[in-house]
């Protein structure tokens, strides 16, 4: 318990033994066959869903994305998952006026000088999930807070974060760290507007609320009815979620980001008309995040025109 308590009291000590931890875990990892890895995935899938993987009988959204995760070796999925090289893509394709403005970039947190950044910005890296510090007013940072930033992000930039659940193709990201301008809105937290696409057809989109506080989400099609179907248990707003007046324009965006893939949900957010690049997401939460009811799971699936044949 006195460990515990001290470990709690500082992050810095707490990341540094997570990264002890972390190093074991990728050399166990790294050294999987692919049967062991295809074995490892199926224990995660039935210990997250409660249902067994059959490979050679993929038919959900769910399951496909086990095949998703493993296979497709697309070496596009690793530069638009990047989130830093997917920028340049995304202004090629669509335009730089989309971005959320770049203050800097780094390979390593020694490089940062963090009394060089405006009050307000958001530290990522560029290859990892739940990694995001906001910070609101920079006068209010302390020199004890930035050495732990600087732990957090050194963690998650080492970690490899592909191993997690088998989205391995985050392994294959040159990692570093991402400050990006912080963009203010009106609501608690900026909403998250996240179409599921299929070969280049967005078919729902998704919008998240209060992420950082009490996450919820609804589901609407592209006439935006709301869905009676979700992903996981955030559970649908108390309020009516007002369909953003150039929601057209957010669709047709999507179009363009997701033409020549299978499948991919492409994140966007929409401040006050302004629209801005979020991310693109190729393994949505990995597949273990249970779509309910289990018909919208099958639905899902059946828009997702991949063979999922396994050369053994």
């Amino acid at each position: 318990m006195i460990i515990k308590n001290i470990i709690k009291k500082h992050p810095r000590i707490m990341y540094y033994i997570k990264g002890v931890k972390r190093k074991a875990f990728i050399r166990k990892m790294s050294s999987m066959t692919q049967k062991e890895l295809m074995d490892y995935d199926a224990e995660l899938f039935e210990n997250r869903l409660g249902t067994k993987l059959d490979w050679n009988n993929l038919r959900t959204y769910s399951e496909k994305m086990q095949w998703e995760k493993l296979f497709d070796k697309n070496p596009l999925k690793v530069t638009l998952t990047d989130k830093y090289r997917v920028r340049k893509w995304v202004s090629d394709l669509i335009g730089e006026e989309y971005l959320i403005p770049l203050i800097g970039v780094w390979d390593t947190v020694d490089e940062i000088n963090f009394d060089s950044l405006p009050n307000q910005y958001v530290l990522k890296t560029n290859c990892a999930s739940g990694d995001v510090i906001i910070i609101k007013d920079k006068t209010k940072v302390r020199k004890k807070q930035i050495a732990e930033y600087k732990a957090k992000l050194n963690y998650f930039r080492n970690m490899k974060f592909g191993y997690n659940t088998l989205e391995l193709h985050y392994n294959e990201i040159e990692p570093k760290i991402v400050c990006e301008q912080l963009i203010e809105c009106a609501d608690t937290d900026l909403q998250d507007y996240k179409f599921l696409c299929f070969d280049g057809v967005p078919v729902y989109c998704w919008v998240d609320t209060g992420r950082y506080h009490h996450h919820k989400r609804n589901v609407y099609n592209l006439d935006w009815e709301l869905q009676d179907w979700n992903q996981y248990r955030y559970g649908q707003s108390e309020n009516p979620i007002p369909k953003p007046a150039n929601f057209d324009k957010m669709v047709e965006i999507a179009k363009k980001l997701s033409a020549g893939f299978s499948h991919v949900r492409v994140d966007l957010y929409n401040n006050e008309g302004i629209i801005y690049f979020g991310e693109m997401t190729f393994t949505n939460s990995s597949g273990f995040e249970k779509i309910n009811p289990p018909e919208a799971d099958l639905m899902l699936g059946n828009y997702w025109n991949i063979d999922t044949s396994i050369d053994k």
